[in-house]
């Protein structure tokens, strides 16, 4: 008879997604354009993971050509960031969040060739059965908006590349380690193209500006209690939580941004029904895969810190 689960690992679980959900509000409520936002995000995490004994010692052990690998990914996951902040400040919090749900219909086909394993012509089904929602999403948003859900997209596709890659690496170091690493490694990567963001609208922005009380304050909630906070919890939770029942909640994830993007940020005055309605139909092909498949992976804890789409199942 299989062990239930404690009622605190659910607990921890969904207070997890939820803070992963939020991240999406405070990219909204940061007037800081992308770039520096991505960037203070990345670099107040490396700061603060370097305080860690224990990930310095990870650094040590690790063989050099898995630190090359580890930072390449990084470089993804920055980009990933960048343009799921560029997507929020070009369309709003509920759209860039709904991008994101498309990141499994990008794994179904990247992961394949990625993780050197069959295609799964499940998958790519489920996913197709996306675009009818992408459809109405398109339809449901402003004008104006719609370069936030190409951008979006984008970074959806990125969640699929460098989660592919780092399942790719599941042994490769501690978990920690590995987050220090790639966000260190993003951090770099964002330095070196920020002089070219420059010219891009509402990416670009001075990394030597120091942000004002209000933009620091949210960055420090974005840093540590949105990305840290919920690694630990995630990590405590999968103790006693299966990879798939982490992957039917960490699903919610969307549905928890675009809830609170309801009362706090009144997003819904600009986006029609038709808009959630391509919503509903996108949460229901990604819900429907792990149902219906019960594929059950092993859990990936080195995703947990660096995605806003925490796929952490194979």
């Amino acid at each position: 008879m299989p062990t239930p689960v404690p009622f605190k690992a659910h607990l921890q679980v969904h207070a997890c997604v939820m803070l992963w959900g939020f991240t999406a509000i405070l990219g909204k409520l940061i007037t800081l354009p992308a770039l520096p936002l991505v960037w203070w995000r990345m670099l107040l995490v490396v700061l603060a993971l370097a305080l860690l004994p224990s990930v310095w010692r990870g650094l040590r052990a690790m063989p050099a050509r898995h630190r090359w690998a580890y930072a390449g990914i990084g470089a993804l996951v920055s980009l990933h960031w960048l343009t799921f902040y560029g997507a929020i400040k070009l369309s709003n919090a509920s759209v860039a969040a709904t991008c994101i749900a498309l990141a499994p219909a990008f794994t179904s086909i990247v992961e394949p060739w990625v993780a050197k394993r069959p295609f799964d012509l499940r998958e790519l089904i489920f996913g197709l059965a996306t675009l009818p929602g992408v459809a109405l999403v398109v339809g449901g948003v402003p004008h104006e908006m719609r370069a936030g859900i190409a951008v979006g997209a984008l970074s959806a596709l990125l969640v699929a590349l460098f989660g592919s890659l780092n399942k790719r690496m599941v042994e490769g170091g501690d978990p920690l380690t590995v987050t220090a690493l790639e966000l260190g490694a993003g951090t770099l990567m964002l330095s070196l193209l920020a002089p070219v963001m420059l010219l891009v609208p509402g990416f670009g922005g001075t990394l030597l500006h120091v942000p004002g009380a209000h933009d620091a304050l949210l960055l420090l909630l974005l840093s540590l209690a949105c990305t840290l906070l919920p690694f630990a919890m995630a990590l405590a939770a999968l103790r006693h939580v299966s990879a798939y029942g982490m992957q039917l909640v960490t699903n919610l994830e969307p549905v928890y941004a675009i809830v609170l993007a309801i009362p706090l940020l009144g997003e819904q005055r600009e986006l029609t029904a038709q808009f959630y309605a391509g919503v509903a139909i996108i949460l229901l092909a990604v819900f429907a895969h792990p149902v219906l498949a019960r594929r059950r992976g092993a859990a990936h804890p080195e995703l947990l810190a660096t995605s806003e789409a925490k796929g952490i199942v194979d």
